[in-house]
């Protein structure tokens, strides 16, 4: 029992490592998001760039697979092409060796007069967490907040590395019989080493555990070298097993150029120090030294950094066999629509962990949601003047594609919540879910016309030359409000979403005109009751459609002023009943530029 226990010990001091990592990583891609983000939507075709870029990376989220897996995410968002992302991966191979290089410090030894003792593990680590709390539960402020996580999660860490060292201690004479057995058996060593990060998933825990053993008792550099190689490996695969799945080509060959590469380098260290044992380069002097966790740490730190580093000039050889194993996939375009295919798999999930760049995909897709809006809108107008049935069914079709993609594009930017620490985020997620909505519902109200024209049209009825020159007035008032509203979502413009109330107002008027007008022709028995009833039914819409677009522009105007926010309605109440000169003035020229049109039409 006694034994259970001591495992036990190790398996939680590994839980509070693991858990520490995962707190330092969540609250440095915090701290740093913009400027990480910002620099990956900045990759070049240059390997040495991608590959200090993902070292960079990799270094500050203390995580290879949570780099690997964003890495995958752009391209499968199309930020980077795939022969881009090679040098990415090859820099967070690299870039996962600091974790093991921060480990060291429990080496650390020095009295307490000595500015190094600041730095052992046993001070640092109540140290981070006396900081951390303090930071999270006293300080105000979202990145004083973002820092205590990064202080809890290293003390977090450190503390449970104390743990892994303290249970190791006790087990002396089991371990280092364990791990003597590697030096006779490198197969065993090597199939412990991926089998371990494969349950661990993580090869920074299982070098952590070796630091620990090493910091307790000492390891023999021929003891481990087949464990780190195998740790390599298993690291590899458990990033394709997660990067795989629902991926499309260009993503599943970065996954597999991950593989392809820690199986070159696996093969290459091995090669190399065969060849150095055999000259006698490396000493049995050198082979048989007894490492200390920085021993551990430094030769991790190799094995990664120099296959890296002779294979950045033949990363196009990676590439070319990744593209041969993954050939490209070549789909029937009447088993899906292309352009639904197109869209939905750029929300990749595998950048819900970054919500800048997930909700830069998802304002993509509806932006693309915007254009097919307007499309249905502009083929609705045109089946009044033109009727076409194939039309019709395209309207159909894109209307349960706009459907499909709301509900996909709404999923998404709510799974973004929980990720979301900066208030610039929350409000492009709030408008977003507001604006996909508003783009939804005109694509519905496109329907609505469609339907509208059908019931008159099968009922052998047809609209008088009146009011079909009426309608038309308030359907490029319309289309106008429309161009307006894609524009200055897609801009960001303030100052076209500030000129789109008044256009609203002046549709308003217009659809109110006109209603006046068909009520006179109505009781003067100039136009039936059913032709009449669908006219109105018509009108109606347009004027929804209007007010869609002005409920967009408003939740613009206030994602980007915090006044209008949360007031939307009293801003546009506020705004009717004010002298504004600028919104009168494109009140005024909205209005005579359509009131001229309408005048010109004889009400017969």
């Amino acid at each position: 029992m006694e034994l259970f226990y001591r495992i036990v010990t190790l398996l939680g001091g590994l839980a509070m490592f693991l858990y520490g990592m995962r707190l330092m990583g969540d609250g440095l891609k915090s701290s740093s998001g913009g400027a990480m983000r910002a620099a990956l939507e900045k990759i070049t075709d240059k390997p040495i760039k991608a590959f200090i870029l993902g070292l960079f990376v990799t270094c500050m989220i203390q995580s290879s697979t949570a780099t690997i897996v964003l890495t995958v995410g752009l391209v499968g968002a199309e930020f980077i092409t795939f022969r881009q992302s090679i040098g990415i991966v090859l820099g967070a191979n690299v870039g996962t060796a600091i974790t093991a290089q921060i480990i060291r410090l429990m080496d650390v030894n020095a009295s307490s007069d000595s500015i190094l003792y600041f730095f052992k593990s046993d001070n640092l680590a109540p140290l981070s967490l006396i900081i951390g709390i303090i930071l999270i539960m006293f300080v105000k402020g979202i990145q004083y907040k973002t820092a205590g996580t990064i202080c809890i999660g290293f003390g977090v860490l450190f503390s449970g590395l104390m743990n892994m060292s303290a249970a190791v201690s006790t087990m002396q004479d089991e371990l280092q019989g364990f791990i003597i057995s590697f030096q006779d058996s490198y197969v065993l060593g090597f199939f412990a080493g991926i089998i371990t990060t494969g349950i661990i998933q993580s090869s920074s825990a299982v070098i952590g555990i070796l630091q620990s053993i090493a910091s307790s008792m000492g390891l023999q550099l021929c003891g481990i070298v087949a464990v780190i190689i195998g740790v390599n490996i298993g690291d590899c695969l458990t990033t394709y097993l997660v990067c795989r799945i629902g991926a499309n080509t260009a993503q599943i060959r970065t996954c597999m150029v991950h593989i392809i590469y820690n199986i070159f380098a696996a093969i290459l260290i091995t090669v190399s120090l065969i060849v150095l044992r055999a000259t006698g380069i490396l000493s049995d002097d050198i082979w048989y030294m007894t490492l200390n966790s920085g021993g551990v740490a430094n030769v991790h730190g190799l094995f990664r950094l120099a296959p890296a580093v002779i294979s950045l000039p033949f990363v196009g050889m990676f590439a070319s066999l990744a593209e041969k194993i993954v050939p490209e996939k070549h789909e029937e375009e009447d088993e899906k629509d292309p352009l639904l295919e197109e869209n939905l798999r750029k929300l990749d999930a595998r950048l819900i962990d970054n919500p800048t760049l997930a909700l830069n995909e998802s304002a993509i897709l509806i932006g693309n949601m915007c254009d097919v809006s307007i499309h249905n809108y502009t083929a609705a107008i045109q089946q009044l003047f033109e009727y076409d049935p194939k039309r019709e069914t395209r309207i159909q079709r894109r209307e349960d594609l706009l459907d499909r993609m709301a509900d996909a594009v709404s999923q998404y930017i709510v799974s973004v919540s929980p990720k979301i620490s900066l208030d610039s985020d929350k409000k492009n997620q709030d408008f977003q879910l507001k604006a996909c909505v508003c783009f939804e519902r005109i694509g519905d109200l496109a329907v609505n016309i469609i339907d509208c024209l059908a019931t008159v049209r099968n009922a052998n009825k047809a609209f008088s030359g009146a009011a079909l020159k009426e309608m038309e007035v308030a359907m490029n008032a319309v289309s106008e409000i429309l161009d307006m509203t894609a524009e200055a979502y897609y801009n960001n413009d303030i100052k076209i979403a500030k000129k789109i109330e008044p256009l609203e107002e002046v549709i308003d008027e217009i659809v109110e005109s006109l209603q006046g007008r068909h009520m006179r022709r109505m009781t003067e028995n100039r136009c039936d009751v059913f032709n009449g009833t669908y006219y109105q039914n018509i009108l109606l819409n347009l004027e929804r459609v209007s007010d869609q677009c002005s409920d967009l522009a408003v939740y613009l105007l206030a994602r980007n002023d915090d006044s209008i926010s949360g007031r939307e309605h009293q801003y546009l109440h506020n705004l009717h009943h004010s002298n504004n000169t600028n919104y009168k003035q494109a009140f005024k020229s909205f209005y005579k530029k359509y009131f001229d049109q309408l005048n010109e039409i004889p009400e017969v």
